[in-house]
């Protein structure tokens, strides 16, 4: 919340860069360590029956929230000329303020998890080493999974390519809607109010049918469905296209990304679920190059920002084949 906070004192100038990348850079290292915990809650707040709408409700919030937070913004801050509390785009004042709204709505919505969660005592050992010696512990681990708990790697490594592809699509979303399709400013940000609903209703959706079919089911149909529409995105032009195929994309990535924590929360044992939801956030960022030089790479190639998109598609797609492999949880039985 507070390097969010912080943000506001970035300015448009050249001279700003180095604070501006150093509270990202900060709040993108304390946000992984809040989502580690946050998502190890799951076991503890749902059943084996309810634990993929419990996961589909929540990250549909998620959603929700940012719908919300997204048409207050634009219509308070940025689109007047002059917005709440006489904020002007004088010194780029509607933009910065953003930040100020964006880290007290954090605070606001994260009361009520900090109240009504109560904390577990820890389990286990506690453990002392130094930043070097936790990287042994971490190859140890490793090594220790890759002799008896085989398919929870499998599954770290195989999530790992089709999240980063996932990430992707919201990454550069906005960045081929106004390279490629000619969107506006505001257009852009109509179109993730737009896509942050769409998502939101997916992901609920998709919460339910986890339980119903599995998580499995629900990450291969959802990628194999992603692989399909981006590839119509990438191949047909027109603002239109963009639109009915961007918020069909967005129906998809919200029950992928909710079936994929909940996969992991059903095949791990309970009391290891912090220390494997942690390799799931440290697999993620191990491999966070891949949309980003998948994008890069094949516009580099192909001269194009279109030929960008199917850079994405890729990495879904090979994310898609990889997970094939990864034999799927029993049905609403967790197992070590």
């Amino acid at each position: 919340m507070l390097c969010t906070a912080g943000l506001f004192f970035v300015r448009d100038d050249p001279s700003y860069l180095v604070l501006g990348l150093a509270l990202i850079a900060a709040g993108s290292v304390f946000s992984e360590f809040a989502g580690v915990n946050y998502n190890a809650m799951l076991v503890r707040i749902s059943t084996k029956e309810t634990i993929g709408r419990v996961s589909g409700f929540g990250w549909g919030m998620g959603y929700f929230g940012g719908l919300v937070a997204l048409t207050i913004v634009l219509f308070a801050f940025i689109q007047p000329d002059v917005g709440l509390f006489g904020v002007t785009s004088d010194d780029g004042m509607n933009i910065r303020v953003v930040a100020l709204f964006s880290a007290v709505w954090f605070a606001l919505f994260a009361v009520p998890v900090l109240l009504a969660v109560p904390e577990a005592p820890p389990s286990g050992e506690r453990l002392r080493h130094n930043f070097f010696a936790s990287y042994v512990v971490l190859g140890k681990r490793l090594a220790h999974m890759w002799r008896d708990e085989r398919r929870t790697l499998w599954f770290l490594a195989a999530s790992a390519v089709y999240r980063d592809g996932l990430a992707a699509v919201f990454t550069f979303g906005g960045v081929i809607a106004a390279g490629t399709f000619g969107f506006s400013d505001t257009q852009v940000v109509i179109f993730a109010i737009a896509a942050n609903l769409t998502a939101g209703l997916g992901a609920v959706f998709g919460g339910r049918l986890d339980d119903r079919l599995g998580p499995k089911t629900v990450i291969v149909g959802s990628l194999v469905a992603l692989v399909v529409v981006g590839s119509f995105i990438t191949a047909l032009p027109g603002q239109a296209t963009f639109w009915v195929g961007g918020l069909i994309l967005a129906v998809f990535v919200g029950p992928a990304q909710s079936a994929s924590r909940t996969f992991l929360a059903r095949i791990v044992s309970p009391e290891r679920e912090a220390e494997a939801f942690g390799l799931y956030a440290t697999t993620g960022r191990a491999v966070s190059f891949l949309g980003p030089a998948a994008f890069s790479g094949f516009i580099a190639i192909f001269g194009t920002q279109r030929a960008g998109m199917a850079g994405i598609v890729l990495v879904i797609l090979a994310g898609a084949l990889a997970v094939l492999r990864v034999r799927a949880p029993e049905r609403n039985t967790p197992s070590p």
